[in-house]
């Protein structure tokens, strides 16, 4: 992947332009006090009034240059810096889409979120400010020093004396505030992590009555991020002042020293108004190089944090992974050959799963909560890879398939999904073209006939997460979704918790019916689901407790068989 430089490469000829163009305007500038000397040296002393107007229409002449110059390569420099975030954005946005699980976790979603706005603004802001300011204000500041040197070199040993302390003070400032603006954006990341939470719990922090509790947790995270933006604004602050004082002390010292000289004889006013022109640039210049500094503080922390994500190692690479031609069909379709696995390497999720699941068959899983059920499925969509034994699909380790090849093949409805806002029919489809009687038949397999009965079927609305149905409705239109595209494999984890038992019957048997040659795996918490299985796991603490058909666990597993008897009657 690309780091920000590279972004900034196929701008450069543009960029080229508006630097020249910005460079003509700040000579163009720098003459105009000049100009003011001449007529103040020579046209007025000799009454020379043709001179005054000569020189007086060539400065006004100068000025609406400088003027139209400075503004079309300030558009230029917008244009350029939207150009190069939005690409960024872009590309940052597809990588967060590609990245692992694992690399996810890594990140966190807030941190992600927060990198994906905050940070490609600050990181907006340095290229267009470094566009704006920094040709303008090094031209303003070396050459009004080296015009200032031309007028009166005595005067300018002065501001040469006093360049130095300026730049240890701005240096000094700018790589201390870089780490500054990263502890600012971490502190960020937390603070979009406690809205994220609070908004997504709304309707529990509602029921428990917890409004308080969260705007005090939200409270402290905006304080977190309050005082690290403070100090680092205080820091940066610095450069101002401490400008202020020294260049105002060389104003105070070029005025004494220059009245001095005029009495002496030694230059003239003109000189002197000029110089002191050209100090006030000077002073304006390093006034727009501690604002350059803050925002390269800023846009560079941001652009490094962009960059970690951009440069994460892809999870795998072409010349690793497997096409569709590789896949040996009448290998096994799912097999887990002594597959251990941790999120976080302290303790294993699952230990020893091993089974094989041959095309068509269901695999059926059942346990309680936090006993590595959904964990699985994760291991078979290659979200994660095992730390001990392997994951195959079609004779080809999980890790190796082309994930393009990998997803085309799986229909899935996770424990936690949600819906994107549109109509139905967008919802169900998500993007993949899929035929209109191709969703018309899912929908009916998946028991979801209420959508027939909503004003516009399939094209009425559908708001965001699916908020206008019911608890049964989404897990319908979930389902419709999983199986519009006729996959080999449909995962359901816990799929039909909110049907009804008549409902869930009727699924079960349009299942078995329309989806013969699919293989399924299907996690759930009623027996009835998944008592026609061909395979049942019984999962406990990651391991599995308990392997066979429906009649073989009532025999062999006690854990099983008091399930089945508490919600089947014995």
């Amino acid at each position: 992947m690309k780091t920000i430089l590279q972004y900034v490469k196929p701008k450069l000829p543009a960029m080229s332009l508006q630097l020249f163009i910005k460079f003509f305007a700040t000579i163009i500038e720098l003459l105009l006090p000049w100009m003011l000397s001449r007529i103040l040296d020579d046209a007025v002393p000799a009454h020379d009034v043709p001179a005054v107007w000569l020189w007086g229409i060539s400065m006004v002449l100068c000025a609406g240059a400088a003027w139209a110059t400075n503004i079309i390569a300030n558009r230029m420099a917008t244009r350029i810096s939207r150009d190069i975030t939005r690409r960024v954005r872009h590309d940052l946005f597809e990588r967060i889409l590609y990245l692992s699980c694992a690399q996810e976790d890594g990140f966190t979603t807030p941190s992600l979120i927060s990198r994906l706005t905050s940070d490609t603004y600050n990181t907006h802001q340095m290229i267009d400010r470094m566009q704006r300011l920094g040709v303008r204000a090094p031209i303003l500041l070396i050459g009004g020093v080296i015009l200032c040197f031309a007028l009166e070199p005595v005067l300018t040993l002065v501001l040469i004396a006093i360049l130095p302390l300026l730049g240890v003070v701005v240096t000094t400032v700018s790589s201390k505030g870089v780490k500054m603006y990263t502890k600012t954006q971490a502190a960020l990341d937390v603070m979009v992590r406690r809205a994220q939470e609070s908004m997504n719990g709304i309707r529990v922090i509602q029921a428990l009555s917890r409004g308080d509790y969260e705007r005090s947790r939200f409270g402290e995270a905006n304080d977190e991020v309050i005082h690290r933006e403070q100090s680092a604004a205080m820091l940066m602050n610095i450069t101002n002042p401490v400008m202020n004082l020294l260049l105002n002390t060389g104003l105070t010292l070029v005025v004494v020293v220059g009245a001095f000289r005029v009495n002496s004889g030694l230059t003239t006013s003109g000189t002197i108004i000029a110089f002191l022109s050209y100090f006030t640039i000077i002073l304006n210049a390093l006034m727009m190089v501690s604002r350059l500094f803050v925002m390269y503080s800023k846009g560079a922390a941001s652009a490094r944090r962009i960059e970690e994500v951009l440069l994460a190692p892809m999870q795998r690479t072409l010349s690793e992974t497997a096409s569709a031609a590789a896949l040996t069909e009448n290998a096994p379709c799912i097999e887990f050959e002594n597959v251990s696995f941790s999120y976080g390497g302290v303790r294993d999720q699952l230990q020893d799963i091993s089974f094989t699941l041959e095309k068509g068959q269901t695999l059926g899983i059942l346990g309680p909560t936090g006993s590595g059920k959904s964990t699985l499925l994760r291991l078979i969509l290659g979200f994660y890879t095992a730390q001990k034994g392997q994951v195959r699909l079609w004779g080809q380790p999980v890790e190796t398939i082309d994930p393009a090849v990998l997803y085309s093949r799986f229909g899935v409805v996770f424990q936690n999904d949600f819906l994107y806002a549109g109509t139905l029919a967008e919802a169900i489809d998500i993007g993949r073209g899929l035929p209109r009687e191709a969703l018309e038949a899912a929908v009916q397999t998946a028991q979801a006939e209420f959508i027939e009965q909503r004003e516009g079927g399939l094209d009425s609305p559908l708001a965001i997460r699916g908020s206008n149905l019911s608890g049964g409705q989404k897990q319908r239109v979930l389902l419709a979704r999983a199986m519009a595209a006729d996959p080999p494999i449909l995962l359901l984890d816990d799929s039909s918790s909110a049907l009804d038992y008549k409902t869930d019957a009727a699924l079960r048997r349009a299942l078995a019916k329309d989806f013969a040659d699919t293989t399924k795996v299907i996690v759930a918490q009623r027996i009835s689901s998944l008592q026609h299985a061909d395979l049942i796991l019984m999962l406990e603490d990651g391991r599995i407790a308990g392997r066979g058909t429906h009649e073989e666990l009532l025999e062999t597993c006690p854990a099983y068989r008091e399930i089945a008897e508490l919600q089947m009657g014995g």
